[in-house]
């Protein structure tokens, strides 16, 4: 609810609407707290803490008004007390204050005025920071708040400090400080225990099989997935099942990074995937991906494209998302104990070694390699000048 003189906004819990419900048509305002917000409910940092206040029928939250609180410390100081007094003389709300909460020093005048108001109101001050030494404060601006948090703890009936080392800091003039330390009811909390970690490296777009990856992700919430790569929404954009997986929280797109920042993360996964759809495009290819999940010592989950079979002893198959979620379980805690005789295995797919029938056959042609004894072997291969002269001239070597 928004009150339009003031441009402040107050709201209450469910019980808190309730209570005001059921008081329809009473005359008596009934006593209230007051939780004067620095920013929205939902982007404040207090947030879980506020919201369990909130959950007492008689508390109300009032958030910022159109003009924020950081406004004032940019206002000489006798504007911003008048402007902070009109404001709490249009506030209109839904009992009496009995205790009126801030969380900032620029909240104080706020207070003050509404306190005027209400002058039975206790003021609690919650300081779960150094306002005062903001980083981005003026030299100015920092005495300003210096001034409103001695202020303001001075006023306070109860000084609740988020740790021992801020309550140290309160004037003992200002009473014994009250502990309440922070609170994180909202930030998820997946059972560690059970987490997989795994890893795709490269393309995501049209070659991926974005309705098995969403199954996997919904079907398996203990799943990481860490999406290295860039997304192609001109590709898959179209796609529900792209947009399922754009929005799960499991799935944590990383966008395109080096080489050096990949080997790393694949480093915290347990196993890489090959998260392709079945194509005729995809069948037969090599993806590079599990020759550098398996430098890293981890293993590869991929359908049973024929191309993969060529790595056969890096690579775990799955087909349905329940094969999938099975492989993908069967590797937990890999991170922590990499698979060593496949980095090995992987390690000696070099170039070099990769490309030994070339070299051969290099050599065989009586091509130089630099190789021990190749010029040896170029030189007893090489047919005499006569000879390579006539071959030159051959229609078909022309040709």
């Amino acid at each position: 609810m928004t009150d339009p003189a003031g441009g402040i906004g107050w709201r209450a819990g469910p019980a808190g609407a309730a209570a005001k419900a059921a008081r329809v048509g009473q005359d008596d305002p009934p006593p209230i707290g007051v939780l004067l917000l620095p920013r929205a409910l939902e982007s404040f940092i207090l947030r879980d803490q506020a919201e369990d206040l909130l959950s007492a029928p008689g508390m109300v939250a009032v958030e910022p008004a159109r003009m924020s609180y950081g406004a004032y410390l940019r206002l000489p100081v006798t504007v911003g007390d008048g402007l902070a007094a009109t404001q709490a003389r249009r506030m209109r709300l839904p009992g009496v204050p009995r205790v009126i909460v801030i969380f900032h020093p620029l909240q104080y005048p706020l207070a003050r005025g509404l306190i005027a108001q209400h002058p039975d109101a206790e003021l609690w001050y919650w300081q779960w920071d150094r306002f005062e030494a903001a980083y981005d404060a003026t030299p100015r601006q920092r005495d300003r708040l210096q001034d409103l948090h001695v202020a303001a703890s001075m006023r306070a009936s109860v000084n609740i400090v988020v740790t021992d080392a801020l309550g140290e800091l309160v004037d003992p003039e200002a009473g014994a400080p009250q502990l309440i330390p922070l609170a994180a009811d909202s930030f998820p909390a997946p059972e560690p225990g059970a987490t997989v970690v795994a890893v795709s490296l490269g393309h995501l777009g049209h070659r991926t099989d974005w309705k098995l990856l969403r199954a996997v992700a919904e079907g398996m919430p203990e799943l990481v997935l860490l999406l290295i790569g860039e997304w192609h929404a001109a590709e898959s954009g179209h796609d529900e099942d792209f947009q399922a997986c754009r929005t799960a929280p499991n799935l944590i797109w990383l966008g395109r990074r080096t080489d050096e920042e990949a080997a790393r993360l694949i480093a915290c996964a347990d196993v890489g995937i090959v998260p392709f759809e079945r194509s005729d495009f995809n069948d037969t290819g090599l993806p590079y991906r599990i020759l550098k999940y398996a430098r890293l010592g981890r293993a590869t989950i991929s359908r049973d494209l024929k191309g993969v079979r060529t790595w056969a002893r890096a690579v775990t198959t799955a087909e349905t998302p329940e094969e999938w979620i099975t492989a993908l379980r069967s590797h937990a805690g890999a991170r922590v104990k990499p698979d060593a005789e496949l980095r090995e295995w992987a390690l000696n797919q070099s170039a070099h070694e990769q490309n030994k029938p070339l070299w051969e056959r290099i050599e065989a042609l009586g091509i130089e390699s630099g190789r021990l004894g190749s010029e040896r072997v170029s030189s007893a291969r090489t047919p005499p000048r006569s000879r390579r002269k006539r071959r030159a001239e051959t229609p078909d070597s022309a040709g």
